[in-house]
C-alpha cells in the first residue's frame, strides 16, 4: 500500500510490543479506530498534535493512512478550500489503486453519490440550493409544536417508572420521528429505521445492509411524492426547478436523515449528560443564569456530536500545517480536536457562551445547512424533559458510562436517570399538521413609523410646546373611514396627520410576550 506521509516510516511493532495496545499501525501511525480511538479520543488528539502539529497522519479502518486536521485555522482552510481539497471522493488514490475496497467498513461515507456533499463548483450551488430553498419552506414554529409533542409522547412512555434510559428511550428516537414528520412519512417511523441510521456510520460489517434498508424506506417515499405531491420536504425536493432525478432526491433524503439524526441524537444526549454530571449546568439552569439554547452552544464546543468528518481530498500537492499533502490524499476535517485547539481555547474550563466559531457543523461551502433544525431538535426536546421531570438523576456513577465511537462520532451508550414517578400528560390528538411555511397575505405588515414625516414649524421653537406637555393640544385623529370601506385615498395622511398602525393597541406588549412564549414552548 503506497502511504501519503513522507516521514521515515518505522517497523510494524512485535506482537509482544504494548505499542499493539496503543493504536499504533504499519509505519508507527496511529490509528484513527479501536480501543484507544473509542475510549478516549481527546487524549489521541492531544498525543497526535505533540508529534505532529496541526495536521496528523492517521490510519482508517483496514489501516488505510489518512491525514486528520487538528488545528482550528487548518480546518477552517480545509473546509473553505474547495479549489485545493475537493469533496469529490472518487479522487482518492487508495480508491483508484484498489486500496479499498466497495465492501469496506466506511463505504456507505466516502462511496460517491450524486449529491451536493460530494460535488463541487456549478453542480453543489444547484443541489444544496434545492436543499435550502426546500429548508426555508419549513414552519419552524409548526416543527418546535411538533418537537414538543413528540417529546411529551416519549416521556409518557416512561414518566410513570421513575427510571429510564434517555438514550435508547428518548435521545435516539426523537430526531427520527421529527424527520419523517419533515420528510412526509410519519408511518416509516419505527425501531428498525433508528438502528440502521445509528448503524450505517459505525463502520460495522452490517453497515451496508442498514444502509441499503434506509435507501429502500426513501425510494419508496420518492416513488409516491412523484406521483402525489404533498406539502413536505421530500415533495418539494422533487418539484424544484432543479429538477433532481430521483436518484438524486433519494440520496439527498438518506443525506439529510443520517446527518440529522446521528448529530441530533449525540447532541441531544450529550447536553443531557452535562446538566446530569456537570453542577454549572444544572444550577445555571434551574437558577435562570443560563438558557437551554446556551447550554446547546456549550456543549456544541465541549461535546460536539460529530467529532470528524471524512473527508476532502488533495486536488493537487500542496502543504497544510506544515505537512506535505499529495493529490489524492485523503483529509478528514476534525471537529473536536478543532475545538479544542490551544490557539483558541487556552482555557478548556472557560465559558463560551455566545460563541459560535465552533466547527460542530463543519465550514465554509459544505457547513450543514439544517444545523438549526438541529437546534431547534435539542432545544425543545431537553426543555420538555427537564419541564415535566425536573428531579432528574443520574442513575448510576458518572465513571460506569459508556461510549462507542468511530472516526465520525462518539456517543453515549446509555444514560440511565432516575426520577420521582409522574403521571402521563395528554397529549393533543390532532393529526400532523403541515409543516410548510404558510404563504404571507400581501399587506400583512405594517409600519410604524409615519409614512410621512410631520414638518417641522418656520419659526423658532421659543414659545411652543411639544404635544405631550400638559395643556397642549390633542394631535388630530385619523378621519374614519365609511361605512362602506375605505376610500380610494385610505392610507396616505395628510399633512400633520400622525398615522397610528392598526397593530398599536394598549394591551399589544402582553400579547407579544404570550405569543413568544407560546412559539418557544410549542403550542
Amino acid at each position: 500500500m503506497t502511504t501519503p506521509f513522507h516521514h521515515e516510516p518505522g517497523a510494524v511493532p512485535p506482537p509482544q510490543c504494548p505499542a499493539h495496545n496503543l493504536g499504533i499501525g504499519p509505519g508507527g501511525l496511529r490509528r484513527l479506530y479501536g480501543p484507544e480511538a473509542e475510549n478516549d479520543p481527546a487524549g489521541l488528539y492531544d498525543k497526535l498534535r505533540a508529534e505532529h502539529g496541526t495536521v496528523a497522519p492517521v490510519l482508517l479502518h483496514g489501516d488505510v493512512p489518512a491525514w486528520l486536521v487538528l488545528g482550528h485555522s487548518e480546518n477552517l482552510h480545509l473546509t473553505r478550500t474547495p479549489s485545493q481539497f475537493s469533496r469529490d471522493s472518487r479522487r482518492w488514490r487508495a480508491l483508484q489503486d484498489g486500496s479499498v475496497a466497495p465492501d469496506h467498513p466506511l463505504a456507505p461515507i466516502f462511496t460517491w453519490q450524486p449529491v451536493c456533499v460530494f460535488a463541487d463548483g456549478a453542480k453543489h450551488e444547484r443541489q444544496r440550493g434545492a436543499v435550502t430553498d426546500s429548508m426555508e419552506r419549513i414552519d419552524t414554529r409548526g416543527v418546535r409544536r411538533h418537537i414538543n409533542r413528540f417529546s411529551n409522547r416519549l416521556v409518557n412512555d416512561f414518566c410513570e417508572k421513575g427510571s429510564a434510559d434517555l438514550v435508547g428511550q428518548f435521545a435516539e428516537h426523537l430526531p427520527m420521528m421529527v424527520m419523517c414528520a419533515i420528510f412526509g412519512m410519519p408511518e416509516e417511523y419505527d425501531e428498525r429505521l433508528v438502528q440502521a441510521a445509528r448503524d450505517m456510520t459505525r463502520g460495522t460489517e452490517t453497515a451496508v445492509a442498514s444502509n441499503a434498508h434506509v435507501v429502500a424506506v426513501l425510494t419508496r417515499l420518492v416513488e409516491r411524492r412523484r406521483a402525489e405531491p404533498a406539502h413536505d420536504f421530500a415533495s418539494w425536493l422533487v418539484e424544484h426547478p432543479a429538477t433532481m432525478t430521483d436518484i438524486e432526491v433519494v440520496e439527498h433524503l438518506r443525506l439529510i436523515l443520517i446527518a440529522a439524526y446521528e448529530s441530533t441524537a449525540n447532541l441531544i444526549a450529550n447536553v443531557l449528560r452535562m446538566v446530569l454530571t456537570d453542577p454549572r449546568f444544572r444550577a445555571r439552569l434551574s437558577g435562570g443564569h443560563m438558557t437551554v439554547p446556551e447550554a446547546v452552544e456549550q456543549t456544541l464546543w465541549d461535546e460536539p456530536p460529530f467529532t470528524a468528518v471524512f473527508g476532502r481530498w488533495a486536488v493537487g500537492d500542496t502543504e497544510l500545517g506544515g505537512q506535505q499533502i499529495k493529490a489524492g490524499d485523503a483529509l478528514l476535517v476534525g471537529i473536536a480536536p478543532a475545538n479544542t485547539d490551544p490557539t483558541v481555547r487556552p482555557d478548556l474550563t472557560a465559558d463560551m457562551g455566545g460563541n459560535r466559531a465552533h466547527l460542530a457543523f463543519s465550514g465554509g461551502p459544505h457547513e450543514c445547512p439544517g444545523q438549526d433544525i438541529g437546534r431547534a431538535i435539542a432545544d425543545v426536546g431537553v426543555d420538555a424533559l427537564l419541564m415535566r421531570l425536573p428531579d432528574l438523576q443520574l442513575g448510576v456513577d458518572e465513571s460506569e458510562l459508556r461510549w462507542v465511537g468511530n472516526i465520525m462520532s462518539r456517543h453515549l451508550v446509555e444514560l440511565p436517570v432516575k426520577f420521582a414517578p409522574s403521571p402521563q400528560q395528554k397529549l393533543d390528538a390532532d393529526p400532523l399538521s403541515v409543516m410548510a411555511r404558510p404563504a404571507r397575505p400581501a399587506g400583512d405588515w405594517e409600519i410604524s413609523s409615519p409614512a410621512r414625516p410631520v414638518p417641522e414649524p418656520a419659526h423658532s421653537f421659543a414659545g411652543t410646546q411639544p404635544a405631550h406637555a400638559p395643556g397642549a393640544a390633542p394631535l388630530p385623529r385619523p378621519a374614519a373611514p365609511p361605512a362602506d370601506g375605505p376610500s380610494p385615498a385610505a392610507g396616505r395622511p395628510g399633512p400633520g396627520t400622525a398615522v397610528v398602525p392598526a397593530q398599536r393597541r394598549p394591551a399589544a406588549p402582553a400579547r407579544l410576550w404570550q405569543a413568544v412564549t407560546r412559539w418557544w414552548k410549542g403550542y
